[in-house]
């Protein structure tokens, strides 16, 4: 019996198995050979056909990113009044891609005198951005009208340059609270390397409340997805991302009382701060010499800069610098000396012409004594030998830490530049200076000399704790701080008896003291403390600290005058002018 399929059998099986492969080969073949000709016959008509239209489309049109900025948030003061705020201006933007780095380098030059710009500046920047890239750069803002011309005039021989409205940042009240306010640029590498997320051309606050305050102010920035042609011009809107403006800013500062204060001081170096002297809600805060915010708006030109170098330190925010206090300082020396526990609200003592310490004579002003005072009387007349005595036996340590209870030292703004008053122990001269205390260290001490520095800052601080009761401000800037926990005022355990006396003395100080000017009528009865700090080699620095009205404390203040002499000279003026308008004001509510 046979066992399988005969050799012809097979034969016809494996020819019926190569004609079923060979047509499936043959429609393969035709289907691919359909599919090749078709794509031929479209590369052709793309290349042959429309290939003029299709080049020059694709020479004309490009897709371009073009980031939108933010409108940045007003800075408004307590009142609502505005002290930032924007305004529409012109901006220049180039769009790397559009030309090479070589012709880019011509670009530039013919840029630069009309921009006012050096070409190195613009080279750099696009460089920043990387000359392949569809994102527009800005180089300029703020562009002048005679530069938009010139521009606009000759569109076709800049190539990717681009003008775009936008808002620019805009100071209506020119210098004023330059110091607190601040101003912008465009953000630094250092700044860039901080935040990561910062678009490029970015303004960011660069001091004051500006920077204090940026993430709020700033917004975000949006994007727009645009196709243009080779002159700039978008043909088509291919999607948005609009910006969010930044959030404005309540400013604990009073416009009026600012101007008033600036205008008091006027070219003279110093400061002036003032506060609620319930809250520490900065009313005003001056420094002199100043400048203005504006100037950095747009690209600061060399004779601005120039101009600026001429005034001494202009971006110094002189509020925030230690000062010799002198007499300004006696009332911490006395409330140090009746808390030490060896002097008593009561307590009288013996003054002299001059008393002997060590061989070393240490003079009453007037080289004359005033006999037998006690605080109320000693303030009044200011006396140096009655708070000699009362530092001599209270001792630097104690003062020094009631100097730090009442807020020098240990007072700040957050704004950046500033720095703390310095009163020193015998332990702290020796560490820093490597020497040795002495009595007349201490004697200095006591009447706001030698190695003792406040700000005028902490010098209102202290007069507004002496005011409300022995309660020691947190100053802040902004509105939304004042009453919120980590303002609230702080009991620091002054002596209520220490208070009244002490205020007693700094009422007759303006009753009929160094600072009778306030007492002409005008307004309510204030209280305060005239001090003259002596300046090596130059004429002394006039101060005044003091607080009103004496019936129901409202608001303290400081003044320094560089320079100005006797306090009741060049300092109670200006204190005069500030209590006027603010008096002026409260009347009216």
């Amino acid at each position: 019996m046979a066992s399988g399929l005969s050799f012809g059998s097979k034969s016809r099986l494996v020819n019926l198995t190569l004609t079923q492969r060979s047509q499936r080969a043959i429609i393969l073949m035709l289907v691919s050979t359909l599919l090749t000709g078709v794509c031929g016959l479209r590369l052709a008509q793309l290349q042959i056909l429309q290939g003029q239209y299709n080049r020059q489309r694709a020479e004309q049109n490009r897709i371009a990113l073009i980031p939108i900025p933010s409108d940045r948030g007003n800075i408004l003061d307590r009142n609502g009044k505005l002290l930032a705020a924007n305004r529409l201006s012109r901006s220049v933007y180039l769009r790397p891609r559009e030309q090479s780095k070589e012709e880019w380098k011509q670009t530039a030059e013919r840029l630069s005198p009309i921009l006012k710009i050096p070409a190195g500046e613009i080279l750099d920047k696009l460089q920043q951005a990387g000359y392949r890239s569809a994102i527009p750069v800005r180089i300029s803002r703020n562009l002048a009208l005679n530069a938009f011309i010139t521009l606009a005039e000759n569109a076709s021989h800049f190539p990717g340059l681009e003008i775009r409205g936008e808002s620019s940042r805009y100071y209506p009240n020119g210098k004023t609270a330059a110091h607190v306010l601040g101003y912008l640029s465009e953000a630094t590498e250092a700044d860039v390397k901080a935040h990561p997320d910062y678009p490029l051309g970015i303004l960011v606050g660069q001091m004051g409340i500006e920077r204090l305050a940026d993430r709020k102010l700033q917004g975000t920035w949006g994007g727009q997805l645009v196709e243009v042609d080779a002159t700039g011009r978008e043909v088509n809107d291919l999607g948005l991302k609009p910006p969010i403006s930044g959030e404005s800013v309540v400013l604990t500062l009073d416009l009026d009382l600012q101007k008033t204060a600036e205008r008091a001081l006027g070219n003279r170096r110093g400061a002036v701060v003032v506060l609620d002297v319930k809250t520490g809600a900065v009313l005003a805060l001056v420094s002199s010499p100043t400048f203005d915010p504006n100037l950095f708006t747009r690209r600061i030109s060399k004779a601005d800069w120039e101009r600026l170098q001429t005034q001494e330190n202009p971006f110094l925010n002189r509020a925030l610098q230690g000062y010799p206090p002198g007499s300004t300082f006696k009332v911490v020396t006395a409330i140090a000396g009746m808390q030490s526990g060896k002097f008593s609200p009561n307590s009288a003592l013996m003054t002299y012409a001059a008393i002997n310490l060590g061989g070393h004579l240490f003079h009453e002003h007037g080289n004359s004594g005033y006999g037998v005072l006690g605080f109320r009387n000693a303030l009044a007349f200011s006396s140096n030998t009655f708070f000699y005595q009362v530092g001599l036996a209270t001792g630097p340590e104690a003062i020094a830490q009631w100097s730090r209870q009442l807020g020098i030292g240990t007072t700040d703004l957050g704004l950046s530049g500033g720095s703390y008053g310095v009163v020193p122990t015998p332990a702290d001269k020796e560490k820093l200076f490597k020497e040795p205390w002495y009595g007349g260290d201490t004697v200095s001490m006591s009447i706001g000399q030698g190695l003792v520095q406040a700000t005028p800052l902490e010098l209102a601080v202290t007069y507004a704790a002496i005011a409300n009761g022995g309660w020691r401000v947190k100053p802040h800037l902004l509105y939304s701080q004042t009453n919120e926990a980590d303002t609230r005022p702080k009991k620091i355990g002054i002596n209520p008896a220490a208070l009244s006396v002490i205020r007693e003395g700094l009422t007759a100080v303006v009753q009929e003291g160094t600072a009778r000017r306030l007492n002409d009528g005008s307004i309510p009865l204030t209280a305060g403390k005239t001090g003259t700090a002596e300046v090596l080699g130059q004429r002394d620095n006039s101060l005044f600290a003091g607080f009103g009205p004496v019936a129901k404390p409202q608001i303290a203040l400081a003044v320094v005058v560089e320079n100005g002499g006797y306090g009741a000279e060049a300092a109670v003026p200006i204190a005069h002018e500030i209590y006027k308008t603010y008096f002026k004001k409260t009347s009216k509510r």
